[in-house]
């Protein structure tokens, strides 16, 4: 059986492309980076965190046959990491500084069975057009740029602030198919 460590509908709908079939763990782990800690090391470790919450969630039967997959997804302009905006000043802050610049996002994926655990990190390189103070301000009046790493969701209105994209839609949007289906044929399952 497989379960998906996140309560997030983006990653639902991701996984659910892959026409295999999850249930639902909701996780809380803390998502803070350590000190000094690398930008990709940060999201690969939540990503582990996260499945290993869901992991410890089951009961000693159900880990016996289940695959717990979780992701976290991180938007990091230098060493920057842009997590999710605490409000709408913050929300206006990441959008400023992510205006006509070129920055990261990385989506770590991580599968944890009773045996072994396997992650992958897919990271896209997004750039963002000029933006004025309106732009900013009409896309923060939306609501959409709450509870998503770096103020913008690509699948959403957000995307009219991308002016180009090198990388994983997916991944941008929270749950990189690719890594993904290829992490789960290595635990066994048809996808």
């Amino acid at each position: 059986m497989l379960y998906l460590a996140s309560q997030s509908p983006r990653r639902r709908e991701l996984l659910g492309q892959l026409g295999v079939s999850f249930s639902i763990l909701d996780v809380n782990v803390v998502e803070v980076p350590f000190p000094e800690e690398l930008p990709v090391d940060y999201v690969q470790r939540v990503a582990r965190d996260k499945a290993q919450a869901g992991w410890e969630s089951l009961n000693r039967e159900t880990q016996a046959h289940a695959l717990v997959l979780a992701s976290d997804t991180e938007v990091v302009l230098g060493d920057r990491i842009f997590g999710k905006p605490k409000d709408a000043d913050d929300a206006v802050q990441m959008l400023q500084a992510l205006s006509g610049r070129t920055h990261d996002v990385m989506s770590a994926v991580c599968v944890m069975s009773a045996k072994r655990e396997h992650g992958d990190v897919c990271i896209s390189r997004v750039r963002f057009a000029e933006l004025d103070e309106a732009d900013i301000a009409a896309y923060v009046a939306t609501g959409e740029p709450f509870g998503k790493a770096g103020a913008y969701a690509i699948q959403g209105k957000g995307a009219t602030l991308i002016q180009y994209l090198e990388g994983s839609y997916s991944g941008v949007m929270g749950l990189p198919v690719f890594e993904t289906a290829r992490l789960l044929r290595g635990f066994g399952l048809s996808v």
